[in-house]
């Protein structure tokens, strides 16, 4: 098989995929499984029955067209070996979309020799679709399909600054992020991938998220870099292990984000 870039419509092709599945379940909680995995720091850290057969699905039409590629999944862990490895989370976000809060999303992304190229985030009920087809990041919904790019002249007190839950802020020893908080003009909570694609979009300026899984963060990289954003580990290099993340909306402003949060 040639070593080049799969095409982006194979992104859409597992997005609809990924959609279907998931709208057949959502706001539909009586229907669903649900139960609690190990999480350091949470008590409750659900996972359910659309999470896994959602997996399965996209690791079956993955399989059948790149035989040859590795993937990793949050359900199913790492299977294969090869430069090309997609990293998939069915169900990103699996509190709200228990809650019937639709800031949830299915990841898609693919690294090549470990580094991310190519994501997807997609929110099949509002139909909103956040894509890097390797070179450009790009939305689509209800206002067409479009360009997207980070807010670049955004000063750190004019800053927008999100982090999904405050247990994470408060597992992380050392942290200084009530110090960005006093700098940024404002703080909130509780936006999952939908925050970090609208870092990209030019909307939210600062993502900080201390406990990070590789299948949540590969796919949002490609989005946010292609956008114009930079996206690293605390300690400044690159993310896709996951762990302590800071996505910025420039690299200016990202300078200035490590600083106060390294202390």
């Amino acid at each position: 098989m040639p070593m080049t870039t799969p095409d982006v419509r194979f992104l859409h092709e597992l997005a609809s995929a990924a959609e279907k599945m998931t709208l057949e379940h959502y706001l539909k909680p009586h229907v669903i499984d649900i139960e609690s995995k190990p999480k350091e720091g949470f008590r409750f850290d659900p996972v359910t029955s659309v999470d896994r057969d959602t997996e399965m699905c996209l690791r079956e039409i993955i399989g059948r067209e790149f035989p040859d590629h590795a993937i990793m999944g949050e359900e199913y862990g790492a299977s294969g070996e090869s430069p090309w490895q997609w990293v998939i989370d069915p169900i990103d976000g699996t509190r709200p979309f228990l809650c019937g809060l639709p800031v949830w999303g299915c990841l898609i992304g693919l690294k090549k020799d470990g580094i991310a190229v190519m994501g997807m985030m997609s929110q099949p009920h509002t139909g909103d679709r956040f894509w890097s087809d390797g070179k450009q990041s790009w939305m689509s919904g209800r206002q067409g399909e479009f360009p997207i790019r980070t807010r670049q002249s955004a000063e750190l007190h004019q800053a927008i600054l999100h982090t999904t839950a405050p247990e994470s802020v408060a597992l992380y020893k050392g942290n200084n992020f009530s110090a960005l908080q006093d700098k940024a003009l404002m703080t909130r909570y509780g936006g999952e991938c939908y925050a970090m694609a609208m870092l990209a979009a030019g909307h939210i300026d600062i993502c900080v998220e201390y406990s990070l899984q590789p299948y949540d963060i590969v796919p949002l990289i490609p989005v946010i870099e292609h956008a114009g954003g930079v996206v690293t580990t605390l300690d400044g290099g690159r993310a896709e292990d996951g762990g302590a993340v800071v996505a910025s909306a420039s690299e200016k402003l990202h300078r200035q984000v490590l600083d106060i949060l390294n202390g």
